[in-house]
């Protein structure tokens, strides 16, 4: 349903929806339903759009450009609203989640009635120690699932929506769940509207209204009242409140002021998402995929442990018995924690890669980073510094000859008043006056554009002031990626309005008619001048500089009163242009380096010229072999459909003069061809590439609200490094995943083959139901978890891309567990048979000695599985805590259960020797030194062999 308001909360939340259409045309159905309901209520924002500018201060006591005046007041107002936040109610206390876990899994109610039937029998101690393995179990099982939720809660809480908040007269960039009502917010294109605003100023002012009405088209909003009585309950809907703007809303176009008039619950949104915050989290693909992984592996697990049970009874084994270790088999082979752990793994890797400046929003994006083998990178902020500098200004009239540039950055003198002919001094003011930056006394710096905030502060070394208090801003044409230049219309004392330009060197010079000479007075641009600009643009270009031409216009009264439109700029004269330096990152080029050599093709966009892309991409180690090949323009691009960009784009490693528009050409032929595809974003318009890509990457800093709800993650340090550091611990994370699934599979196939062997050979039980519980907590609990935490080796980066078909269980994974596995069973049934053999019957030393056996061999298999193909001796013993910690305290508990009294009669163990537990290790040890046989001959193949590497 395309007018679900509710579908941008679970894009917001990174959850996908079920893949049955039924299942999903009924939950939209009954979320539009409640949707609509939630919205028809009253709430702030019904009751302020009938109300006037004037009125909504008055009543909110607040001014205009000061916002709130008093701190008192504004602590009485925080503590009568709360925080602006809204809350999903908790499910209910822990011990009811605790208590409902008991009755919720059919095999531990299997286990409960074991328990009870042996009491009914007379053997409670049976029944003590099952009820035991019983509480143990299930605790583990809450932990996991505990620890799981709050992990995706600190997820949700890694992006904070912040806003520009005006308050006892001082701009600052804050927090916004600190808004009360009457706070005075500013906000521009790419914005979140950070609470429901009265708006009181707008300029070109459009918002994307989507994520609550459903409707695709911005909404063009203005500061006029809404009168109800045009409405004919009296009741304005939601999508005619013009004069309002929704928390959680995005600015497409333009920028105003609003005054805050509802917080937290008391929005739209809030009583939205206060509605819908019990409706069930569709669970991930990768969660998807281990819960059918473990459906089939729990199918295979009831066939073979209805067989060993059957077989038991026709052998005349006691039925209580062989019930009590079917359901304990049951129990410990069936993987049921397994989407648990693997949430486990995926947000605690999430979390440590925020430590790493990055915030993956969705938590299947963490499958995808490893598959990445395009990224598309924008220039500015990414692979630069995003700290604009005004480096070299050029003017027609005082610097005729293209080589006679003003260059600041050799200048060293502080003071630049020398330099400041008329041609000079008007460049520098159109820059002044077209310009939306502002200075925060909080911060000490002004905070905006980085290019409108380089040219404020270059007008101190002029001996120039920001003007802009000084004249009125009548109208204002925004910039965007289409129109490529911004336009201010303003007014002087005397009333005289002129037009002030800036923006892209080819569309300023298209629309200008004359130029500025040294001593101001306008001049006939004519071709040759026009030529004499171009080539000094392109100069400058080709030193990697960002060029921005600058020009002006004045109205004649009778186009004063007209609306300012892109047609209606024209007849502009010249002023200069200015030659912008952005250098790039120190670490973006061994970043490249890295991804070059594991398999990743590297793309640049740009917005900038051909030659200041190829000048930057040179620096940064992106090959320009030869730029007729390498570099693609988006006036070419224009001209190609998606197939004939699809077959040259395997050889193009820059596009200049791109637009989102581009961009989004650009993902769509790369996915075309079956690349998986990372691209990077900042702005409103890049919203849609990122959407399409399948990683799209926004930048923190600088990133505009509209492209982090569009991306799947966000670089907090706007870094392209940071990419690489993220898509290094997505391989780990998945390599995490498959070592753990190694070792709890061969397990449970070890755990399942030992009793199944047993059984068919009419041979005593080797572990009885409570052993097959314990074995069952380690294979579940620490040890496997801790091998989901082990660090990223570093060399997985020289790995291609993984196939994003691949599945987790792949052909290698399986040979390795089956041999471990069979290591396993070996080793333990020659320890029992030996054992057996010395008495001729089965004693409680002779299920010990099986039983420590058994653990053993797991905490060894445990010591192999951490990684896949480096020896123990490489990784080193001591790189991960959590799994020495794990495998210590794991041991600890077997050793409490052979010695330790009361455990003894609970697990039906004795006390055996310092040599039989040396004997023991060393038998165990043996899945450890064939693990690492293993690892060593795939060494000595990869070396021989080094693309047998590229395919395991």
């Amino acid at each position: 349903m395309a007018d679900n308001p509710f579908n941008s909360y679970h894009s917001k939340e990174g959850e996908f929806r079920a893949e049955d259409p039924i299942l999903q045309q009924e939950e939209e159905f009954l979320n539009a339903e409640a949707a609509v309901e939630a919205l028809s209520k009253p709430n702030a924002s019904l009751e302020f759009c009938t109300l006037s500018v004037a009125e909504t201060l008055s009543q909110l006591e607040t001014d205009p450009v000061n916002g709130l005046q008093s701190a008192e007041d504004l602590a009485n107002r925080g503590a009568r609203y709360g925080k602006n936040e809204v809350v999903a109610e908790e499910d209910g206390p822990l011990w009811k989640k605790f208590l409902s876990n008991f009755v919720e899994d059919k095999l531990i109610l299997l286990l409960i009635g074991s328990a009870f039937i042996s009491a009914v029998m007379g053997n409670f101690d049976d029944a003590v120690s099952i009820t035991l393995a019983i509480f143990i179990v299930v605790s583990v099982g809450f932990v996991q699932e505990y620890k799981s939720e709050k992990s995706l809660e600190a997820l949700n809480k890694l992006v904070p929506a912040e806003c520009h908040l005006v308050r006892f007269g001082k701009e600052s960039h804050t927090l916004a769940s600190g808004l009360v009502p009457g706070d005075l917010i500013h906000f521009r294109i790419g914005d979140r509207i950070p609470a429901d605003l009265r708006i009181i100023d707008s300029v070109d002012l459009s918002i994307d209204e989507s994520s609550l009405t459903g409707e695709n088209e911005p909404v063009h909003k203005s500061t006029k009242l809404i009168k109800p009585e045009t409405f004919s309950d009296g009741i304005v809907p939601i999508s005619d409140r013009t004069c309002i703007a929704y928390m959680g809303t995005l600015v497409k176009e333009g920028h105003g002021k609003g005054i805050v008039v509802g917080t937290g619950s008391n929005t739209s949104f809030g009583a939205v998402f206060e509605m819908m915050s019990n409706i069930e989290k569709p669970k991930t693909p990768l969660q998807h995929s281990m819960d059918k992984l473990g459906k089939d592996l729990s199918l295979c697990s009831f066939l073979v442990i209805g067989l060993i049970c059957l077989v038991g009874v026709i052998q005349g084994r006691p039925w209580i018995e062989m019930f009590q270790i079917s359901v304990s088999l049951a129990v410990a082979a069936i993987p049921e924690g397994l989407p648990i752990i693997v949430t486990v793994t995926l947000a605690l890797g999430v979390l440590r890669m925020a430590k790493r400046k990055a915030i993956v929003r969705r938590l299947p994006s963490v499958e995808t980073l490893g598959c990445v083998n395009v990224i598309c990178s924008d220039k500015t902020g990414t692979l630069t510094s995003n700290h604009m500098t005004v480096a070299k200004i050029w003017c027609l009239g005082s610097m005729s000859n293209k080589l006679n540039v003003l260059n600041l950055e050799k200048t060293k003198s502080g003071s630049l008043k020398n330099y400041l002919t008329e041609d000079v001094k008007a460049t520098l003011k159109v820059g002044n006056l077209c310009n939306n930056a502002s200075f925060s006394e909080e911060h000490a710096k002004y905070l905006g554009n980085p290019t409108d905030i380089a040219l404020l502060e270059q007008l101190p070394k002029f001996g120039m002031q920001d003007i802009r208090s000084s004249l009125k801003k009548i109208q204002e044409l925004s910039f965007n990626s289409k129109r490529k230049f911004m336009a201010a219309n303003m007014s002087d004392a005397e009333g005289k309005c002129t037009i002030y330009v800036k923006g892209a060197f080819e569309k300023v010079l298209k629309k200008s008619s004359h130029f500025l000479n040294e001593k101001g007075k306008p001049e006939k641009l004519t071709e040759a001048y026009r030529n004499t600009i171009n080539e000094c643009a392109n100069a400058l270009a080709s030193d990697g500089l960002r060029v921005l031409a600058f020009a002006k216009a004045t109205l004649n009264d009778s186009m004063k009163s007209k609306k300012l439109e892109e047609e209606s700029v024209e007849n502009l004269t010249f002023c200069g242009l200015i030659g912008m330096n952005d250098p790039p990152r120190p670490t973006v080029k061994p970043a490249i380096e890295q991804l070059l050599q594991g398999g990743v093709h590297v793309i640049m966009i740009t917005g900038d010229s051909v030659n200041t892309a190829v000048n930057i991409a040179r620096q940064i180690g992106i090959p320009v072999i030869d730029p007729k090949l390498s570099v693609l323009s988006g006036d070419k691009l224009n001209e190609m459909t998606d197939d004939q960009l699809a077959n040259v784009i395997d050889h193009v490693n820059i596009f200049a003069r791109a637009t989102p528009e581009h961009k989004l050409n650009i993902v769509r032929a790369l996915r075309k061809r079956g690349d998986i595809v990372a691209m990077t974003g900042d702005g409103v318009n890049d919203a849609p590439a990122l959407k399409l890509a399948d990683i799209g990457v926004s930048m923190g800093r600088m990133g505009t609200d509209v492209a982090k709800e569009a991306s799947d993650m966000v670089l907090t340090d706007d870094d392209f490094s940071t990419i690489l550091t993220a898509i290094e611990e997505g391989k780990g994370i998945f390599s995490n995943i498959q070592n753990f699934l190694t070792f709890q599979l061969s397990t449970s196939v070890a755990a399942l083959s030992l009793v199944a062997l047993s059984t068919t050979l009419n041979l005593p039980n080797p572990l009885n139901a409570m052993q097959i519980l314990w074995i069952n907590i380690l294979m579940d609990g620490p040890p496997a978890q801790s091998l989901g935490v082990e660090p990223v080796d570093h060399e997985v980066m020289k790995k291609p891309p993984r196939s994003r078909s691949e599945k987790i269980l792949t052909h290698e994974v399986l040979k390795r567990l089956i041999g471990t596995a069979a290591c396993i069973i070996l080793g333990t049934i020659y320890v029992f048979v030996k054992e057996m053999a010395e008495d001729g019957k089965v004693t409680a030393r002779d299920t010990t000695m099986t039983f420590t056996c058994f653990v053993f061999f797991d905490m060894f298999n445990a010591l192999a599985c951490r990684h896949s193909t480096k020896s123990i001796f490489e990784i080193g013993f001591f790189t991960n805590k959590m799994f020495n910690l794990a495998v210590g305290l794991s041991l600890v508990g077997q050793m409490c259960a052979i010695y330790i009294p009361f455990f003894q009669s609970v697990f039906k163990t004795e006390r055996l020797s310092l040599g039989d537990l040396i004997f023991l290790l060393c038998v165990s040890s043996t899945v450890f030194i064939v693990d690492e046989l293993r690892k060593y001959f795939f060494k000595k193949k990869m070396e021989d062999e080094p693309l047998y590497y590229s395919n395991v």
